[in-house]
């Protein structure tokens, strides 16, 4: 999840100002600027360059793991470990170690997890990952399921709510409807700002009565209402109960919640497992615990 501060980073001069052409004397070798020297425009660039995206290459993983599923969110790993493939209607959920977007997140009323993103399947059979701004972008992306979960796993830890109830033909297919056409949609910032005021659609009496599913009719979504969505429109969630505009990664990680309405409908057990630790490695070797 995103908040409005990151639409401020996108407006601004350049304090990094750098000659468009190079010095007469040769040879002139361009110095490499590190990420935290770009523009905020450039690093948005660099950003979306380095996404899973179909067709970029980005290289799967060695190894796909899952540790034994728990509703705790330290660090420990807790074997044994078992080999995951991911399958439609799995929900993925990460945290990385920025101070910033757990602030964010904590005046929201929430906490880690901060990222969530659901499995899909593409036409072709292959296994593809949708999340609204993934890696701080402003866009809702279709990416490649175990070179995503990878980036992620760079930066923090990753967590899988594996179907426990594999999806029918026509449900996959639905989700999948859903998925490619989400895509290139923008993310929800002001809807997501919205969720640090009064007049957001979460409330002890609040969800009740709003933050209904809309399906494809929205051009903007955040995460967690992205994954909730597209869980309504293939028919795995209860539309009639479910609330995506009111419901946080949080909530998807665990089976309970501070709002008396999610509290009751918002149930992933029996259809999912447990949250689960994924690893690109068996052990505790991973890139980041």
């Amino acid at each position: 999840m995103m908040s409005l501060c990151l639409a401020t980073l996108m407006i601004g001069a350049d304090p990094y100002p750098y000659p468009s052409t190079p010095p007469l004397t040769p040879p002139y070798v361009a110095e490499k600027r590190l990420p935290s020297m770009l523009h905020p425009k450039e690093r948005m660039i660099a950003k979306v360059a380095d996404l899973a995206l179909p067709g970029a290459g980005k290289p799967p993983p060695a190894g796909s793991y899952l540790w034994h599923p728990t509703y705790q969110l330290d660090h420990n790993l807790r074997g044994p470990t078992r080999e995951y493939v991911p399958q439609p209607g799995d929900i993925v959920l990460s945290a990385d170690g920025s101070k910033f977007w757990l602030l964010m997140h904590n005046l929201a009323g929430t906490s880690h997890p901060t990222h969530s993103m659901i499995v899909f399947a593409y036409p072709d059979g292959s296994m593809g990952i949708l999340e609204a701004g993934p890696h701080d972008t402003l866009k809702c992306r279709t990416m490649e399921a175990l070179a995503h979960m990878a980036s992620y796993e760079s930066e923090g830890r990753v967590w899988v709510r594996r179907r426990a109830v594999p999806l029918t033909a026509e449900e996959s297919c639905k989700l999948t409807e859903f998925a490619l056409a989400a895509n290139m949609k923008q993310f929800a910032i002001g809807r997501l700002a919205k969720q640090l005021t009064p007049l957001r659609s979460r409330g002890p009496v609040r969800t009740f009565f709003v933050g209904h599913p809309h399906g494809l009719d929205r051009d903007k979504y955040f995460c967690s209402e992205l994954v909730t969505e597209a869980c309504a429109y293939a028919g795995i969630m209860d539309a009639r109960t479910t609330r995506p505009s009111a419901t946080y990664p949080r909530d998807l990680f665990m089976d309970h919640s501070l709002n008396p309405y999610l509290n009751r409908h918002l149930k992933l057990a029996p259809c999912w497992d447990p949250p689960a630790r994924w690893t690109s490695t068996p052990s505790d070797c991973s890139p980041c615990r």
